[in-house]
């Protein structure tokens, strides 16, 4: 087990890693991944996740698309599998989180699959296609932060997916996108299962107005 005091949202978690063998059906495959102790939902396909990889809609093929909170990787690995031309970016604080993405992102080919701190993606990247089980249990203030430094990236047209649980606020991270997002962005909820939302935000394809 992880240390007591390690979270899966520390950048270095402490304890070992106890790597597992994880079989897991990702974009229509079955498939095997490598996981460990101190990472988000590392004995297992998150519930949330695969809500929302089961209630997007297929993925361009093409682009550069981003997975915000990688863990060890199933959305990365998921785009990568779906859309093997675009170029795929997961952040996370997490280092062992990119390790794992890497190493599994590595072994299923997708050779087009980044896995990086936020500080380490360059400032112009813009996205055209999102997909994130975001870090909720950062609290609220971070969280918030998190969305604001990544959603105002999607380019002109483009759209993110987000994936929240209702009892964790689901409802009230609408409400607040809505408000808060500029004009150009629109936030609707695009389906309910299993006890989560997926959140859909929309860029406007004729502007470009940057977050401030």
């Amino acid at each position: 087990m992880p240390s007591p005091t390690s979270h899966y949202f520390d950048s270095d978690p402490t304890g070992p890693a106890h790597t597992r063998t994880l079989r897991v059906n990702l974009a229509g495959r079955d498939i095997e991944i490598t996981s460990a102790d101190g990472v988000f939902s590392g004995d297992r396909l998150d519930p949330g996740t695969s809500v929302l990889l089961r209630g997007v809609p297929h993925p361009p093929t093409g682009g550069t698309f981003l997975d915000i909170g990688c863990g060890w990787g199933p959305i990365a690995c998921t785009l990568g599998m779906l859309s093997p031309e675009a170029d795929v970016i997961a952040v996370d604080v997490n280092r062992r989180s990119r390790e794992l993405t890497a190493t599994n992102a590595a072994a299923l080919g997708c050779t087009r699959v980044q896995a990086l701190a936020p500080e380490e993606v360059p400032e112009e990247a813009r996205f055209d296609l999102i997909w994130s089980n975001p870090p909720i249990r950062i609290g609220k203030p971070a969280l918030h932060a998190l969305l604001l430094t990544w959603l105002p990236r999607l380019s002109p047209g483009a759209d993110a997916y987000l994936v929240v649980s209702k009892n964790l606020g689901a409802d009230s991270l609408q409400t607040w996108l809505t408000a808060t997002l500029p004009d150009a962005f629109t936030v609707r909820r695009a389906a309910t299962a299993k006890g989560f939302r997926i959140l859909h935000v929309h860029r406007d394809s004729e502007t470009d107005t940057a977050y401030s």
